[in-house]
């Protein structure tokens, strides 16, 4: 590996890090500016973990960086109801009650005279939600706007109606093959005369102007069929006769489903790619299916582990879909940084990483467990709703939730966090997801 290459993976390392210490900051600023909005008092705003590199405090908060740029926080005070008699409970020998109360008690800590009207747990269940949603939610908001930017002023890598290539003979995909063999019909596009660099403009005398709609209707015609193409500047109609194939099926979107095949209309030529910007509509739609696919993702997270730990400890392949953490987007934005691309090619993809990781990170803190995000927004909504139904069937108000009651149950969904966390580290680090 040459000295140039090391840097260029050096910086773009770097440069991750960034976006990612920015993203976590502007995280937990959705926390801080909606907590002090409702006149929350909070003591801490840091972003990062372990030893606070610097900090400045201004009014109530200190704000700060730590070593470790693997998360952040905010610290509230009063994120838990006290013990049913209005106070924190003695400490119990219970390791299940150390923990609920352990949690209470820092949930207390700096607490001063007058900070009574300023706890977390005495805000409306509705305030308390915007407070813990606001944090993701910013989240949200800078993966669209990345994404939205990048999508309108970049592009995608898309299909053209022009013709890079054009079969020499009629092959199955399903045969995985790129030699013609004795007997291979001669494919329908040379026989009409289709041409390297001709792009099509019409098909059977309906105008086409993407290669969506041409390969729908390529695929649905069998038989004759005229194509009209622009060559040199002038429109040429070229008479094709259309055979049938075994073809790569498609999805709903328009996507190839790998190893999947179909009997098809086929014409024989492959098109052309370019990067082309979106629009406005496209853009949304696009964002609409990563978010789709963000979602499927989460929830097919379990059945990976299997194939993730045989990556990591035995000699599995590493997935091209398979979890990264943040040591393993990293090395991707590296990686990017060495891609013989245009630099601009490589601005696009370390701003698609970023807006996929504020994604990630979004669809992630929703989940509705203690201790992220979601879990305290699931509190606070459990309390509305018993508190309107107290009201409704005219019963005694229960009072606030006690989220601190959910404190062991948030030890073991954290535990197994932070085994997963491990797992996909140390699969990162010996078997890494690569980018081509």
């Amino acid at each position: 590996m040459s000295w140039t290459t090391i840097l260029l993976t050096i910086l773009g390392i770097a440069i991750f890090a960034v976006g990612l210490l920015f993203s976590i900051a502007w995280h937990e600023l959705g926390h801080l500016s909606t907590a002090k909005l409702f006149g929350i008092r909070v003591p801490q705003y840091m972003v990062g973990f372990g030893p606070t590199v610097w900090s400045r405090k201004k009014g109530d908060t200190e704000y700060g960086i730590k070593a470790i740029p693997a998360g952040g926080y905010i610290r509230m005070i009063g994120m838990f109801p006290p013990g049913a008699d209005g106070r924190l409970e003695a400490r119990s020998t219970s390791p299940w009650r150390g923990m609920i109360e352990d949690a209470r008690s820092a949930a207390f800590e700096e607490l001063r005279p007058g900070d009574e009207s300023r706890l977390f747990y005495t805000r409306k269940p509705w305030k308390r939600v915007i407070v813990m949603f606001a944090g993701p939610f910013m989240n949200l908001i800078l993966a669209v706007a990345i994404f939205m930017g990048v999508a309108m002023s970049f592009g995608f890598q898309t299909q053209t109606t022009e013709v890079a290539g054009v079969q020499q003979c009629v092959i199955s995909q399903s045969e995985k093959r790129d030699t013609c063999a004795a007997g291979d019909p001669v494919s329908p596009a040379r026989a009409a005369g289709l041409r390297e660099g001709d792009t099509i403009v019409a098909f059977n005398g309906v105008e086409v102007d993407d290669w969506t709609t041409l390969s729908d209707r390529i695929r649905k015609t069998v038989g004759p069929a005229t194509i009209t193409v622009e060559r040199a500047g002038r429109d040429v109609v070229l008479h094709a006769d259309l055979l049938e194939n075994r073809v790569a099926k498609k999805d709903g979107d328009g996507e190839v489903v790998p190893d999947q095949y179909v009997r098809a209309g086929y014409l024989g030529f492959a098109a052309r790619t370019e990067i082309v910007p979106l629009g406005f509509g496209q853009s949304v739609d696009r964002m609409g299916d990563m978010l789709e696919n963000g979602v499927e993702s989460i929830v097919k997270l379990p059945s990976k582990i299997p194939a993730l730990w045989s990556a990591a400890f035995g000699d599995g392949e590493r997935a091209d879909d398979s979890p990264v953490g943040v040591v393993g987007a990293a090395r991707i934005g590296g990686e990017v940084m060495t891609l013989d691309v245009p630099a601009q090619n490589q601005i696009a993809m370390m701003l698609f990483l970023l807006a996929g990781f504020n994604l990630s990170l979004f669809l992630f803190n929703m989940l509705p467990l203690l201790p992220l995000d979601g879990g305290h927004i699931a509190g606070a909504l459990w309390e509305a709703l018993r508190r309107n139904l107290a009201r409704i069937f005219r019963r005694p108000d229960p009072g606030p939730f006690d989220v601190a009651k959910l404190m062991p149950v948030a030890y073991v969904v954290a535990g197994i966090f932070i085994c997963f966390t491990l797992l996909v580290l140390v699969a990162d680090i010996v078997n890494p997801v690569k980018i081509s």
